[in-house]
C-alpha cells in the first residue's frame, strides 16, 4: 500500500479544522497510509531546520508552492498513480508556514505544485491536500465522488 506523509508546518488549533482532517484522514485509509507530521511553528529557518530533518531519504517530495505548478485534481490524480506504477512507495508534501519556506526547503522538493494563485491559510491547504489526495484516488479508480 502506497504510504503518504504530509508535513505540515503549524498545529491545528481549532476542533473544526481537526474534524474535517480526521475525516478525511479517514475515507483515505482505504486507499494508501496517510499521515501527518505537524513541524512546530517558528521562524523560517527553524521550520527548515525540522522539516528537513523530518523529511525522508527517498521517494518524491512535493511541496505546495503557490508558485508551483498549477495542478488539477485529474493531474494531482494521474501524477500519484504514475508514481505508485513507477515502484514508487513513498510520497512526501510540504505545507509551509504563514511565511513560507526557505530556498534549502525548495530545492530539497522533487517538484512543487499549486491549487491555484490564491493564498490559503495553512489550515485550510492541509484540508485541501487531504481532499485532493481521496479525490485523486476516487478519480483513479472510477469511483463516484468526482465530478
Amino acid at each position: 500500500m502506497l504510504s503518504i506523509s504530509i508535513f505540515a508546518v503549524g498545529k491545528l488549533k481549532e476542533r473544526f479544522w481537526k474534524d474535517a482532517c480526521a475525516e478525511y484522514l479517514k475515507r483515505l485509509g482505504g486507499y494508501a497510509k496517510v499521515s501527518v507530521r505537524e513541524i512546530p511553528d517558528s521562524n523560517k529557518e527553524r521550520e527548515a531546520e525540522s522539516l528537513l530533518a523530518a523529511l525522508p531519504d527517498h521517494g518524491p517530495i512535493i511541496l505546495l508552492d503557490i508558485r508551483g505548478k498549477e495542478v488539477s485534481s485529474e493531474a494531482l490524480s494521474e501524477k500519484i498513480e504514475t508514481y505508485a506504477l513507477g515502484g514508487t512507495s513513498q510520497i512526501a508534501f510540504i505545507i509551509g508556514g504563514s511565511d513560507g519556506v526557505t530556498k534549502e526547503v525548495r530545492e530539497r522538493a522533487t517538484e512543487r505544485i499549486s491549487f491555484g494563485p490564491i493564498t490559503l491559510p495553512h489550515n485550510l491547504a492541509r484540508v485541501v491536500l487531504l481532499e485532493q489526495l481521496y479525490r485523486a484516488f476516487k478519480i483513479t479508480r472510477h469511483e463516484p465522488y468526482h465530478k
